[in-house]
């Protein structure tokens, strides 16, 4: 038998036995445009993490941003930060290589920070409307009830109900049944897409997810739509006009984030079937996963004008030292 025929059936049957013996999953959210694909992926990554690390860096920096509205922006900047950082570079790594199978163990980890990081983000977005409801509503009683306390019970509060929600999540899902194939529809992994995967009857999972997504999803936007409906309301009875301007913008970038925010990634937990409506729900995942931690610094920074203040004194106070230093070297005749 020749030699080079034989490698060939090696090498068939080698291949065979690595896909029936491979454990993890297969994403199918990647399209053929792989360079492309990574370079926005990359480009995407970078301008979240400065974005979101330059506001974190000014508000603590600047003492006249030391207030509960951005002691509650600096942590959503870091919460930002992290719930990218578990999705986008495993994207990246995925699309450059262009291998886009996962193992198990990686696939449930990135499934459990993924979903703890947005089920926080989904709380302290509403923390973030309490308080604003709290500043316009009732203006005198905000240093009271809004006191440094807590707002860090706050903060901390939606840290540990995403994570705590996310253990039952990852156990579940990681019990059930999986077909050979495993294929996941999705970009990254997530528990819709992967336990359309599975082979068994994922009814139960299916419940515990829908019903923890209304006290994660559904109630916190009810909450943050009734806290804005008051806040308008009390925003119309003001009779100056620039005060209804002022008071309007500081509220409108809370509501473009809380909007897509929430509707993009409630559609996608008890949207339709992800197997059925591919595009839909990669779109979707794009816009609660991607898009609100890039849009995040973009509106936070562009249309507020204490922290834009902030920001070019920054800036500004760095050229001055500059400029100082420069004028001593030259006065010592240093080099």
């Amino acid at each position: 038998m020749p030699v080079k025929p034989a490698l060939v059936l090696i090498y068939d049957y080698m291949a065979v036995i690595n896909q029936t013996f491979f454990t993890g999953f297969v994403l199918l959210g990647f399209s053929d445009k792989q360079v492309l694909f990574s370079l926005m992926i990359l480009m995407i990554y970078l301008m979240i993490i400065v974005g979101n690390l330059t506001i974190f860096s000014v508000i603590k920096i600047d003492i006249h941003l030391h207030t509960p509205m951005y002691f509650f922006l600096s942590y959503l900047s870091i919460l930002d930060v992290c719930y990218s950082t578990a999705t986008l570079p495993a994207m990246l790594a995925n699309a450059i290589t262009g291998n886009t199978r996962v193992s198990f163990n990686l696939c449930f980890t990135q499934l459990y920070f993924f979903v703890s990081l947005g089920g926080s983000e989904c709380l302290l977005l509403a923390a973030m409307a309490y308080d604003r409801y709290v500043a316009i509503c009732n203006p005198l009683l905000y240093p009271v009830v809004m006191n440094k306390a807590f707002c860090s019970y706050l903060v901390a509060g939606s840290w540990f109900c995403g994570f705590l929600n996310s253990v039952l999540h990852t156990t579940l899902t990681s019990k059930v049944t999986f077909c050979s194939h495993r294929h996941v529809h999705q970009f990254f992994c997530d528990v819709r897409p992967i336990l359309k995967a599975s082979c068994a009857d994922t009814h139960t999972s299916q419940m515990v997810l829908y019903i923890l997504n209304i006290f994660l999803g559904i109630t916190p936007f009810a909450f943050v739509i009734a806290s804005y409906t008051q806040i308008i309301s009390t925003i119309l009875k003001i009779h100056s006009a620039a005060g209804r301007k002022k008071a309007f913008s500081t509220c409108s970038s809370h509501i473009i984030v809380v909007t897509v925010f929430y509707v993009a990634g409630n559609f996608n937990y008890i949207g339709p079937n992800p197997g059925e409506s591919f595009d839909i729900i990669r779109l979707s995942s794009i816009f609660y996963s991607v898009l609100t931690p890039l849009f995040n610094p973009v509106i936070y920074c562009l249309r507020n004008q204490e922290v834009q203040r902030a920001l070019k004194k920054k800036l500004m106070g760095n050229q001055h030292f500059t400029v100082i230093t420069g004028k001593q070297k030259g006065e010592y005749g240093s080099p």
